[in-house]
């Protein structure tokens, strides 16, 4: 497939993620199960099967038994339960699919994190358009950049000098997301970052959310004319949650 095709594949994705956010509720599960089923035809069977499943093993064993009042009702349930599951994770998965390999994907990511995060997208780029995104929660400073690895290292470990200035003694974490060697992809992003210990109290991250307000960005242009056949989405404007 050419880089074109690519891209408009990627801006047609981008495009029917901004409709899901904007449908009604009924709508939203009906185009996010269009798009899970675009992104992997077989999760659609597998999660109406493992809920149909479930519940026709508690029904079987409700009549055996002689339980099927209780067993029943219990299996809707725990076949609902187990269904969502499932579809939100296939849900999840498609997301992710469509939005990687766009500038400010893993900052989208972050944004999504549960929990109080402050997240600012590009806070340092390049000429080559590598990027670093931060994110302040209880872990400490976390610097996401995306790009090249070679390139990366040295943007992240200025980011991360110019960060210490003001992050007196607060843990700083670097990430690269991509799928080359040494890089996490953007599917365990999340996962990742939510794993880290827990070190800053809430008093202690909005007096460090407060200093690093003094940074400004270090971002330098890219040279040349910006292509015209490729669609970039908005980048996310920093956000607290």
């Amino acid at each position: 497939m050419s880089r074109k095709s690519e891209s408009a594949d990627q801006a047609a994705a981008m495009d029917s993620a901004a409709d899901i956010a904007k449908a009604g509720r009924l709508k939203q599960i009906r185009m996010v199960a269009g798009l899970v089923h675009k992104s992997n035809p077989r999760a659609l069977p597998i999660v109406f099967g493992s809920g149909l499943g479930i519940l026709a093993v508690l029904v079987v064993v409700g009549l055996l038994t002689g339980l099927a009042a209780l067993l029943i009702p219990l299996g809707v349930l725990l076949g609902l339960l187990v269904a969502m599951i499932l579809f939100g994770r296939f849900a999840q998965r498609a997301q992710y699919a469509a939005i990687e390999g766009q500038p400010g994907a893993a900052a989208a990511v972050l944004e999504n994190m549960r929990g109080n995060w402050t997240v600012t997208p590009a806070i340092a780029a390049n000429r080559n358009m590598d990027v670093v995104h931060r994110a302040v929660g209880r872990p400490g400073v976390i610097l996401v950049g995306e790009g090249s690895p070679a390139r990366l290292a040295s943007l992240l470990a200025a980011e991360k000098k110019r960060v210490a200035r003001v992050a007196y003694e607060v843990p700083i974490f670097e990430f690269q997301v991509g799928n080359e060697e040494g890089q996490i992809p953007l599917g365990k992003l999340q996962r990742k970052v939510m794993r880290l210990p827990r070190n800053l109290k809430p008093a202690a991250i909005s007096d460090l959310n407060h200093r690093l307000k003094a940074l400004q960005p270090s971002l330098q242009a890219p040279k040349g004319p910006i292509p015209r056949n490729i669609r970039q989405p908005k980048m996310p404007r920093p956000k607290t949650r």
